[in-house]
């Protein structure tokens, strides 16, 4: 199986629409592990609305919090624990796309951090940039965060592009592949989903990637 890993540089800049790219592309299944808040409007009813594929299938989520917060406060507050050890991946023949909520150290519970599962489940990352003031600094730490963990990132994603100053420092001083860049749009769906898939596969092929 063939798995990659989600995970940004911070919340609310882009996971979930990366995550539909990637998973109408590979035509892979979709698994996001804890879902804090939103439960109506889930990052799982988002793919489910925003792929056109037939072949993907969206696993549910292990834990579903009510409490839009960090999953280890909305988990005690729910009274639900939440183990490193507990978390597991859903089982398939087919390629896998997980997204972890957040950035790499949000915590479930008050000892263990996202990165450390990641670490764990030893599967490679894509890293999502957004642009803003101070994601340089951001993707740079998350990049360091995830190298000394002897975590692979097999590249970068970066949305709201292009700003090409922010995006040339962060490929330089990481030397990472940019499979992607993603404009700003006021409204998303199915079409534009499909077109971006579309462009990262060409990207893979002009990079010698193999997703």
């Amino acid at each position: 199986m063939s798995a990659y890993v989600i995970t940004g540089i911070g919340t609310g800049i882009g996971k979930t629409l990366v995550s539909a790219v990637f998973t109408e592309a590979l035509q892979a299944d979709y698994y996001k592990p804890i879902q804090a808040g939103g439960l109506r409007n889930s990052d799982s009813n988002f793919i489910r609305k925003h792929i056109s594929n037939t072949k993907s299938v969206i696993h549910p989520e292990q834990y579903r919090l009510k409490t839009p917060a960090s999953p280890h406060y909305a988990a005690a507050r729910e009274g639900v624990s939440i183990k490193l050890k507990e978390l597991r991946l859903p089982k398939t023949k087919n390629k896998l796309i997980v997204e972890p909520a957040g950035g790499l150290m949000v915590p479930f519970n008050d000892d263990e951090l996202y990165v450390d599962w990641i670490k764990k489940i030893k599967l490679p990352v894509i890293l999502v940039s957004d642009i803003y003031l101070g994601s340089i600094n951001h993707t740079l730490l998350s990049v360091e965060a995830l190298k000394s963990r002897n975590i692979e990132i097999k590249g970068i994603v970066f949305n709201h592009s292009p700003f090409q100053s922010t995006e040339y420092i962060i490929t330089k001083y990481t030397a990472l592949p940019v499979l992607l860049q993603i404009k700003k749009h006021a409204t998303l769906n199915k079409k534009l989903v499909m077109r971006y898939a579309d462009e990262l596969l060409q990207n893979c092929v002009r990079l010698n990637i193999t997703l």
